[in-house]
């Protein structure tokens, strides 16, 4: 009896490793994002005289291509196309005072999360750039991470785009 013990356990461990690593190797299927345009506020004492132009526009549009294609290349993450919200979009008005109706939104693209970015104006010279997180059934904050700009223009906003999906939103644990 005490034979078979010897020959059954190390079998028994084996095996359990073996069914151990085959659960481990099998990656999590990729979220489902929806990532809407980012957003720019101006709190700058400039902004009654100096309203956003063309080129804050495209400035904000390579930052929400930037972030969209380092969440696509993560493997992580599967984009869904807002386009086809964009009436939503234009209804709720600025995604970012709409209480998280993108998320709304995003449930009705079979997304599982949104993702609003927003760049803050606070003068000329220096912005804060943040994204938004939400579950798209709940409409719960999953994510909120910021990083400053300092001494930098509007084409530094992508930078910081790139710079918060990479530092906070792809190196942490899924």
């Amino acid at each position: 009896m005490r034979s078979i013990t010897f020959i059954l356990a190390p079998a028994m461990l084996l095996a359990s490793s073996a069914v151990a690593g085959a659960a481990e190797a099998v990656p999590p299927s990729p979220v489902k994002i929806a990532v809407f345009p980012f957003e720019l506020v101006d709190f700058s004492a400039a902004a009654p005289y100096v309203p956003a132009d063309d080129i804050d526009r495209e400035q904000l549009r390579h930052s929400t291509e930037e972030a969209r294609r380092l969440i696509a290349e993560s493997g992580r993450y599967q984009l869904v196309d807002t386009g086809t919200a964009n009436e939503q979009i234009a209804k709720a008005g600025q995604l970012r005072d709409c209480e998280g109706c993108e998320a709304g939104i995003a449930a009705g693209l079979a997304a599982d999360q949104s993702m609003i970015g927003i760049v803050t104006r606070i003068t000329r010279t220096e912005y804060a750039v943040t994204y938004k997180i939400r579950d798209a059934r709940s409409g719960g904050l999953v994510d909120v991470q910021q990083t400053d700009l300092r001494m930098g223009a509007n084409v530094a906003w992508s930078r910081g785009a790139r710079w918060l999906i990479q530092r906070r939103l792809l190196e942490r644990p899924q």
